[in-house]
């Protein structure tokens, strides 16, 4: 929205959005900047508000007063704010002068919801589940698994872990989830991760037969849905790290990626803040398959 004016005194531009009582909103926080609190939007939905423009008593403007819109555009893609990615919607209202412009912008947030088709195969294909066999040889061979594939951002993760082989001594075992950020092509294309969450599996030495479960509520983490290749810019995707540390400091790890999605429910939730043998990474190098 851009008007015309002919002044010396800067005006109050105020940006008012319809429809805010009730309105699910939720705190992003921005790399090296303060958290913001914003209003949520689907993506087929109108935004709509009026601007109202002003200045000080005694100063006069020619377009004083307040104006009406409403945008219908449709907006594919989520509201994102990552380490190195930020995909924002906001309003700008732009005052042109002369010698400068006057500026201010209004920020709100974008989530889009499963439909019910869409829905209805992230289920089925959640009844699948995730299970392994991966080791070292002569050391150690475990099986892992876990209930689904697929995880809308309020479910739980479940799981267990069995220990067929122990002949190191395990000094303690972690899961994580780590978030994985690509974005940008060729020679200037990155990745980053970070860990969302790190909590304690086991504590001790296990032996041959035990078994560990895994439950992990997902509703209290800051989740994203995974987002492959957004726009061709970049993808978001999410993985399970199970790590175990040996008396000697040394770790295995093995990483399942594991797809979110945003279920339609969610739209009126309160925010908070298949077999295959392959091999554990140890840090140093070594691997090798079972």
């Amino acid at each position: 929205m851009s008007l015309f004016a002919s002044f010396t005194t800067n005006p109050t531009i105020t940006i008012n959005l319809n429809n805010q009582e009730g309105r699910l909103r939720k705190t992003i926080r921005v790399q090296g900047g303060d958290p913001i609190d914003l209003p949520v939007y689907s993506g087929n939905e109108n935004v709509s508000g009026t601007v109202d423009i002003s200045v000080p008593p005694g100063k006069k403007i020619e377009h004083q007063g307040t104006y009406p819109f409403e945008f219908s555009t449709e907006k594919p893609y989520e509201s994102y704010s990552g380490m190195n990615v930020r995909l924002r919607y906001f309003i700008r209202v732009t005052i042109t002068r002369n010698y400068s412009n006057c500026v201010k912008e209004q920020e709100f947030l974008v989530q889009n919801y499963a439909n019910a088709a869409t829905q209805a195969v992230n289920q089925d294909t959640a009844q699948q589940g995730i299970k392994m066999e991966v080791g070292i040889e002569d050391c150690l061979h475990i099986e892992f698994e876990f209930d689904k594939q697929r995880y809308h951002l309020q479910d739980v993760i479940l799981g267990k872990i069995y220990f067929l082989l122990v002949r190191i001594k395990i000094k303690f075992m972690e899961l994580a989830v780590i978030r994985r950020e690509a974005a940008g092509v060729g020679p200037n294309s990155y990745n980053e991760s970070e860990n969302i969450v790190k909590f304690e599996l086991m504590d001790g030495a296990p032996i041959k037969g035990e078994c560990v479960p895994i439950r992990l509520f997902l509703s209290h983490l800051d989740l994203t849905p995974t987002y492959r290749s957004v726009n061709n810019v970049f993808s978001v995707k999410y993985y399970l790290n199970l790590v175990l540390v040996d008396e000697e400091d040394r770790r295995y790890f093995k990483q399942q990626e594991v797809v979110f999605w945003r279920r339609a429910d969610e739209q009126s939730a309160v925010p908070l803040e298949g077999g295959q043998h392959r091999g554990l990474r140890m840090a140093p190098d070594r691997m090798v398959n079972v």
